[in-house]
């Protein structure tokens, strides 16, 4: 598996290119050798070079799958490969499920559905596509309702609708992805079921001064991630990523995380959540905007 394979993804649903405000930082790839992804639903970087993982957040419910084949044309012109973010829940928050009934629901089979539906469109498309689903299950924040089971449970599902999808999309890979907490080992599902580990990395300036009296460094909270998903022997990606803070924060972050070390020798990729947190913070420290383009220079 080549490192452009080993990650995916799906160019954002619905583009549209937002004005730039006149102070806003260049919309750019950080320097650095490693591949690059985005998750971009502004079509921000629908014309930069040096992209080559496209990464598109879908639910099983209330979807309309013919969009997965306009994210493949689109990441077959760039000639990006693609990253499936594939949550197990309607974005409708009002019409969401509990974690007690999407478990039980899974262990029934009434959820195959859903998968076989979105995997026979993956079947179908032309780029290399790695599917994650159900992602940081050992968050304990509760934004998730498929987040903070029981290991057990949790490896049961995983590796329920994984087998669906394998089955119904042959070719697809799979990113295990966790947050990346002490506790993530628990909920491995087996090599079987991993072909690539995924994690999440995000700089807040505001929170770092707030909770350790001083700016965090991208190696300060992915080292020890990395430690603990280098275990598996599996290729380690960042699969969310952003950073938010003054211009000297910023540009500490962007020129450090796409550069290759020994330090992290399976390392193959990091995917930037190019959008605002759909998720507050807690203790108040809001909804950052991890957008490139809103990174003000100061």
């Amino acid at each position: 598996m080549t490192r452009r394979e080993v990650m995916a993804g799906a160019a954002a649903l619905g583009l549209t290119v937002s004005a730039r405000p006149a102070f806003a930082a260049d919309v750019s790839v950080p320097p650095g050798s490693l591949p690059f992804g985005v998750y971009d639903p502004d079509g921000d970087f629908a014309d930069v070079s040096g992209v080559v993982i496209e990464h598109l957040f879908l639910p099983w419910e209330d979807v309309f799958l013919p969009s997965l084949n306009d994210a493949d044309s689109y990441a077959l012109e760039r000639n990006r490969a693609l990253l499936v973010t594939l949550e197990p829940w309607t974005w409708s928050r009002s019409e969401r499920n509990t974690a007690q009934y999407l478990r039980r629901g899974i262990e029934r089979g009434e959820y195959d559905a859903n998968m076989i539906a979105v995997a026979d469109v993956l079947a179908t498309l032309q780029s290399p596509v790695t599917l994650r689903f159900a992602h940081e299950m050992d968050d304990k924040s509760g934004q998730f309702i498929w987040s903070d089971w029981n290991p057990d449970d949790y490896i049961a599902a995983y590796r329920r609708m994984t087998d669906v999808a394998r089955d119904r999309a042959p070719k697809i890979n799979l990113m295990w992805s966790p947050l990346g907490d002490e506790n993530m080992g628990d909920y491995y599902p087996g090599d079987d079921y991993a072909d690539i580990v995924g994690l999440t990395v995000f700089g807040l300036q505001a929170w770092d001064q707030a909770k350790f009296g001083r700016d965090q460094t991208f190696d300060d909270i992915f080292a020890p991630r990395y430690a603990r998903a280098a275990t598996y022997g599996k290729p380690v990606a960042v699969a969310e990523l952003g950073y938010v803070g003054n211009q000297s924060y910023v540009s500490m972050w962007r020129d450090r995380v796409r550069q290759e070390l020994s330090d992290y020798p399976s390392l193959v990729g990091v995917s930037y959540f190019n959008q605002r947190e759909v998720y507050p913070w807690p203790e108040g420290f809001g909804a950052p905007d991890w957008r490139i383009k809103n990174q003000v220079l100061t």
